[in-house]
């Protein structure tokens, strides 16, 4: 079993546990403290193709479980991670760097998808309808498509796997899963849980590595029909691209921009409450983070000094330790980039209200911490209002009033979550009506999804495709309508008719 302290961990391929070919590694470092947690295989092609052809020898027999019955072993993962939440919650504190209550809401998702998508199981249903012919029967149904390509990132390590590998299962795909090389020990565990929940071998593999090396040959295996990936708007564009040639199917979930409208009948205690947990939370790394809130003139000033209070209140610090509010970022690449646009957004003319520098007092200085950023007179076509910063950044944007504030808050190439604060039903029914985004919250931050609705978003945020919920299924099956005639003679359907 996985757990926090340096240990060698392998690839899992037609259940087995084994080496990269290569013979390479790489190590998996704590964001909070520099500690090193395990060291992985560093897999190339041959590794990839291992794994891919197991998937597919799997997928021969999978398919023909009852879908029940692969529900069933969903189920008996489910019950698993609730009896590892403490285990998987404290390691990602560790590798990830979320916070106590963060990692476990991160392991609940998990469990909360994975009991949703064992119970379709038991459903997966299609329709019937009636034919336009005589002694005629018409249905559709759910058919699995075979191998799906799982790439994952690290800021949700264990719930957007749960996210993509729970439905494909009960599907009757089979898995070659990808996970982040800066939460690899996560991704392993997550592996492990699912064979000793009893999936059979080869019906998912999990082989360790970089883009370049793995992810790229996954998505370009002509034996891989669907990839499924969360990540970056560039590389959703680059995935596409290279699997067009295969025509396969290609489940992305991008980046966001999302932007938090504050109006002046608003509740500014519950307001303040929701931009901060939205902005800060996970340290900002999330893509339904708001690094935006657009506010009407009557309130603005007001809000402005209470968020620069509430962010200098937050407390940064290692995710396990009690009292922490925030953590680490990931790494040293993100830490340089969300100071970058510290910079960018000084040198744009906005105003640094608090925050905006690289933590390393008080015990800091092994860890990536920043401390909450918040800057004021924004305008909306500066970089830091338009470009996905993923860090614990937010921009405030003063606007006159609601109009204005929906141009706002849709003038971004994202469209992922959204959110409004204010009294007025009316106001709330138009911005759940005519804000362009895949999820509207009102009087709540732009983050709480749950796993029974549709998770994602529009414009540059994916490729229409949406994770949980019902809608999850369609990514991984296809649709085949079945005509059954009973009549006993030919019946030419649309000739017939007339």
């Amino acid at each position: 079993m996985a757990s926090t302290g340096t240990r060698e961990f392998k690839n899992y391929i037609g259940g087995e546990w084994v080496d990269a070919a290569s013979g390479e590694t790489f190590e998996t470092v704590s964001p909070a403290d520099g500690e090193t947690l395990g060291v992985f295989p560093k897999s190339g092609t041959e590794d990839v193709d291992r794994a891919v052809a197991a998937a597919k020898e799997a997928y021969a027999d999978w398919r023909l479980v009852p879908a029940p019955k692969r529900g069933e072993i969903l189920f008996r993962f489910a019950q698993l991670v609730t009896e590892h939440k403490a285990e998987l919650t404290d390691l990602m504190t560790h590798e990830m760097g979320k916070v106590k209550a963060e990692a476990g809401g991160d392991v609940q998702e998990a469990i909360d998808m994975t009991y949703y998508m064992a119970g379709e199981g038991r459903r997966l249903w299609g329709q019937t309808t009636p034919s336009e012919l005589h002694d005629k029967f018409n249905m559709s149904v759910r058919m699995p498509i075979g191998v799906v390509g799982v790439i994952t990132p690290w800021n949700f390590p264990i719930a957007i796997p749960s996210w993509k590998i729970a439905p494909a299962l009960v599907c009757g795909d089979t898995i070659v899963f990808k996970p982040a090389t800066d939460t690899p020990l996560l991704g392993q565990r997550f592996v492990e849980l699912l064979a000793e929940a009893g999936v059979p071998a080869g019906v998912v593999n999990v082989v360790h590595g970089g883009g370049r090396d793995v992810g790229d040959r996954l998505v370009r295996h002509p034996d891989v029909p669907v990839i499924t990936l969360t990540g970056s708007r560039e590389t959703g564009v680059e995935v596409m691209r290279n699997a067009a040639d295969c025509l396969k199917h290609v489940h992305l979930e991008l980046g966001g921009k999302n932007a938090i409208i504050v109006l002046d009948d608003a509740d500014l205690e519950l307001a303040v409450e929701g931009i901060v947990w939205s902005a800060f939370g996970t340290s900002g790394q999330r893509c339904t983070a708001a690094s935006r809130v657009i506010v009407q003139d009557g309130v603005y000033e007001e809000l402005a000094s209470r968020l620069a209070s509430a962010a200098e209140s937050l407390r940064l610090g290692a995710g396990w330790e009690d009292g922490t509010d925030v953590g680490p970022v990931i790494n040293k690449r993100a830490l340089e980039k969300i100071h970058s646009y510290t910079e960018i957004g000084v040198t744009e003319g906005a105003k640094l209200l608090t925050g905006g520098e690289i933590a390393s007092g008080d015990g800091l200085g092994n860890g990536f911490y920043y401390r909450p950023t918040l800057f004021g007179d924004v305008e909306p076509q500066m970089r830091i209002a338009q470009e996905e910063i993923f860090g614990p950044t937010t921009a405030l944007i003063r606007v006159k009033g609601f109009d204005e504030a929906i141009r706002v808050s849709n003038g971004i190439r994202y469209g992922l979550s959204s959110s409004i604060f204010t009294r007025d039903v009316n106001k709330a029914f138009r911005a759940m009506r005519d804000l362009v985004a895949g999820i509207t919250y009102v009087n709540a931050g732009t983050i709480g999804a749950e796993v029974h609705l549709p998770f994602g978003g529009t414009k540059d945020t994916g490729n229409g495709h949406r994770e949980a919920g019902q809608a999850a299924l369609d990514v991984f099956s296809e649709w085949k309508s079945i005509y059954v005639d009973y009549s006993g003679k030919l019946q030419k359907a649309q000739i017939d008719t007339t």
